[in-house]
Formats: structure tokens, sequence, C-alpha cells
């Protein structure tokens, strides 16, 4: 592709010499570092073949290999114009090779500052948990710690005693699962005000510690050298009564947090710009950035990828101006002109035929290039026939799923070529990825539309590979009402990633009246009604 090779392209070697055909050889290809979709172009072979001296060029009856060089950028309607050449430079919306190669990649990074405020909340309530899970179980050691000067004045531990520990020993591993299954897991975003439920009930755990902790100072610790006024049952009791208040708050906690929500109460509409998708989403009563924090899940499982390049179409050649031409007769002589005018009068009128005419050339285009990249799959996998152990082994060249990938890949590799680029797909996709997911197709024995289901489907986000690739997603979210409050009825609100924007506007579910009618059962007889014209 003259120079359009840059580092987005790579090598399809192929052998052309007549004095190799009677050997069986493997197709080979070459990837380089950026591991892009290669274009075989017959004007390429023909423009190497005339080079002398190339690396495509058979003269003389001497063999050389063919290397095609390709340049995977959104290319206009000119599909076969060969001696394009993009670049950064042409206008502000032009990509050069060195952006392409940069797609997919994040380039943020993750600060300390980031890391800091992503785990300072998980962090804080975890410790907090620790220590509430100790307080208890430290309020029984203490008395028996040999650390005193002289051991604590307090009564034996009776049956009723016994009993009421193994009944602690249970609570305290019931609040221990239930403070992991809360706590200790990884934060699912990051929010940029506090989390008003997790910071009261942080303050509340304090609160609690610190009262029993200093009851405990009054009460028990400053008798511990009294004559036996003190039993060891009442500090079990007292211990147990802080576990029952941590299991009480832990309840209420999940209620607030976990279950509150779940029931609908708000219709969320969500589209984004500048595609115009759109989906609708119910919510409970939670605050702004939680509200965001699920609709930006929800929007990675269910919207389509968005591609920047199909926002404009090509321009088709039949879309060209259709012009009509009228015969003019002059009423105060004999004479008549032709004239020529156009069919469509206004600007607007010609915008809007010349849209309908690309669009349905599009599209036609796109089923026609789906069926032969359907078609191209489905006779390259019948090249491959999977060998079972009780078969006998063949004298043919045995290889595995990645071998057979390679083989087969290049006889539906052109069809594939032009499906992602008509349908503006090629940054989404390179060849080291399509291969991976052909060897896996071929390894659990799938069928060609489910291999070829990744590129004809794009939907969900996820499913985009510069998606997966990047760990960590960042969104500014834009509203007129503090972050931490609840949704409400007619709240609008903002979420933006690069050229990409969510708008959410919330309204309330309505109120359903459901009343019942009872049917008379004996209004459930019919008759037949004849006719004369009937065949009854």
């Amino acid at each position: 592709m003259g120079s359009g090779g840059g580092t987005n392209s790579f090598n399809l070697v192929n052998s052309t010499s007549r004095a190799m055909s009677n050997r069986s050889s493997v197709p080979r290809l070459a990837v380089d570092a950026n591991n892009s979709l290669f274009k075989e172009s017959k004007a390429s072979h023909r423009r190497e073949r005339r080079s002398a001296g190339g690396l495509g060029g058979v003269s003389n009856g001497h063999h050389s290999d063919e290397v095609v060089e390709v340049q995977i950028l959104p290319q206009d309607d000119n599909w076969g114009d060969n001696t394009t050449c993009i670049t950064g430079a042409t206008s502000e919306r032009s990509i050069s090779a060195e952006d392409i190669s940069r797609l997919g990649s994040d380039v943020r990074g993750v600060s300390g500052f980031f890391l800091f405020h992503m785990w300072l909340g998980s962090v804080v309530a975890a410790l907090l948990s620790v220590a509430a899970l100790l307080s208890p179980l430290a309020m029984l050691l203490i008395p028996k710690l040999p650390i005193w000067d002289q051991p604590w004045k307090v009564q034996a531990c009776g049956a009723e005693c016994d009993g009421l520990l193994i009944s602690f020993a249970f609570k305290l591993a019931f609040l221990s699962v239930a403070c992991w299954a809360l706590f200790f897991r990884k934060p699912r975003a990051t929010m940029p005000r506090i989390f008003v439920f997790r910071a009261v009930f942080i303050v509340i755990i304090v609160v609690i510690l610190v009262c029993f902790w200093l009851f405990y100072s009054v009460r028990i610790y400053e008798k511990r050298y009294e004559d036996f006024d003190l039993t060891y049952l009442s500090i079990v009791q007292f211990a147990d009564s802080l576990i029952i208040s941590l299991l009480c708050l832990h309840y209420i906690f999940v209620l607030m947090l976990e279950i509150r929500h779940l029931q609908p109460q708000y219709f969320v509409k969500v589209v984004r710009s500048p595609d115009g998708a759109s989906k609708c989403y119910s919510l409970g009563a939670i605050s702004i950035q939680r509200a965001a924090v699920q609709l930006l899940e929800n929007y990675y499982r269910d919207f389509p990828v968005y591609n920047p390049f199909l926002e404009q179409l090509p321009v088709s050649g039949s879309s060209k101006k259709h012009s009509q031409s009228f015969k003019v007769y002059d009423l105060n002589g004999s004479a008549s002109q032709t004239s020529h005018t156009s069919a469509q009068t206004s600007g607007n009128g010609r915008r809007t035929t010349d849209r309908l005419y690309a669009e349905h050339e599009y599209e036609k285009r796109v089923r026609k290039r789906r069926a032969r990249l359907i078609t191209a799959a489905e006779e390259a996998f019948t090249h491959i026939k999977r060998v079972r152990e009780n078969q006998e082994p063949s004298t043919q060249l045995l290889m595995d799923s990645q071998e057979a990938a390679q083989a087969v890949f290049p006889s539906m590799a052109r069809a594939l070529q032009k499906y992602l680029r008509i349908t503006r797909q090629q940054p989404r996709h390179t060849m080291q990825g399509i291969l991976e997911h052909l060897s896996s197709c071929l390894h659990y024995d799938l069928s060609p539309k489910t291999f070829l289901e990744k590129y004809l489907k794009s939907e969900p986000v996820l499913q985009d590979e510069r998606e997966l690739s990047t760990q960590i997603q960042s969104w500014a979210l834009v509203c007129d009402v503090f972050l931490s409050r609840p949704i409400k009825n007619g709240l609008t609100f903002i979420l933006r990633q690069g050229d990409v924007s969510l708008m959410a506007t919330v309204s309330d579910l309505p109120h359903f009246n459901i009343t019942e009618e009872v049917v008379d059962p004996k209004c459930n007889r019919f008759v037949l009604r004849l006719q004369s014209e009937t065949s009854v």
C-alpha cells in the first residue's frame, strides 16, 4: 500500500514458487508488534510483482515472497484507493497511526492518592469491624490474663455461665462471617462524596465500643480486687450484650444498604451521546452517586459498543443529484427551450435524499459482506477435522488448536477484514485476539457462527478488547444536586468519559391500582349464529 504501512500493518508471507508446489506447506503469518489486521489487495500484488528486486517480485524464475503492508485506518468511500495516506495532520478529526496504536491502552495510570481514596472507606470499616469483634473476646480474657500483680477476685463460672459462653462463641462466629461478607471485599467504585450510611454506621460502632468499654472500666475493672462481689457470669453477660448490640447494628446496616434499594421506586432513562443509544432501568431509594454506579454497571452490560467511525457514513455514488429536464414554451413566440432543473429544490431536501441513499447503500454493502463472511467461515471450518482417541493415527500432520487456527484463518481473513473495515471495527480487534478466539472455538469444537458472533454483534460494551484491558474506568459525574443526596423525581445527571456522555433522567414509578373483576359464569354461554351466506 505505497507508504501507508506504518506501525499498524503486518506481512502476510505466502510462498509463490512453483518449485515448492509439490510440498505440503502450512500458511504462515508474520505479525508485527501491533498485531493489526492485514489487507490483501490485488493492486498491491501487481505493484509488488512489477517492482524489480522487491520483496514480492518474481523474475527470471527465481522465487521470492510477496509482502502486503496495510494501514488499518478508517477510510472514505474510495475503498480501492491504495495510494491514500491518512496522517494526524490532515484535520482535527484525523487519527494517525500512532494514535491508533494507543487505542485500548490506559494512559491515565493509577496514582497512590487514587488507591488511598479507593480503599480508605473499606479499610476504616474493616478495622472497626475487627475492633468490634475483638472487644467482647477481650472483655472475657482480661480477667484470666497473668499480667496482674494479683489475680482478680471473681467468683467461678458455673453451669449457667458455661452455656452462656457456648452461645457467645456461636454469636461471635456468626458476626465474624457477616462482617467478612459485608466489609472485607474490594470496593465496586470510588465515589466523589462520602457514603452517608457507611459513615453513620462507623460512628455508631465507635459510640457503642466507647460506651461499653467505659462501663466495663467503671463497673467491672474497678471491682476486680473486692472480695468476690464480682462474678464471672456478669462479665460474660456484659460481653454477650455487646455481641447482641453489634448483631442488631449489622442487621440494620444490611437493611439500609443491601435491601432497601432493591424495591423499585424510580424509572431512569439513560441516553448516550453522540450516537443516541438509550436504555431504561428501575432503581430504588439510593443516593445519586450510588445510582451512577448501578447505571454504569448496566451500561457495560446492556449498551452496544460505541463506534465513533460509524457517525459519518460513506457517501455513495448512487446518492448523487438526479436531474430532470423540463420543456418550457414561450407564450409570446413559437420558440421553446429545454431547462434542466434539480429534482430537489431545497437544500434540506437534497441532504435528506443523499442521506437516504447513503444509508441504503451502506446497509446493502454490510449485508453483502456479512453473507460472504459467514460463507467463508463455514467453508474454513470444514477443513478442520477433530481426531478422536479411538481413531487410528493418520499419515497427515496432527496440529493443536493454535496451529489449526493459523492454518485455516487465511482462507477467511479477507472476508473478515472487509467486514471489519466496512463496519469500522478494525481498532477493536487485533490479529492476536482473533487468532486466540479462533483457537478457543476450535479447541471446544464450536460452530462457525459462534466464532463470528463476536464480530457480528456489537454489544455489550465489555465485549470490546480495549474496555477489557482497562482495569479502572474513570467517569465524571455532573449534577446540580449534592451527590450524597437521594435521587428524586425530575432529577437529571450526566456521566462523561471522553467523547461519550450518558444522560440519566429520573422519574417516579406510578402507583398501580389493581381492581378485581368477577366474571359471571352465566355469561360464558354461546350460541352459534347462522347466516344464509355461510357454509354452515
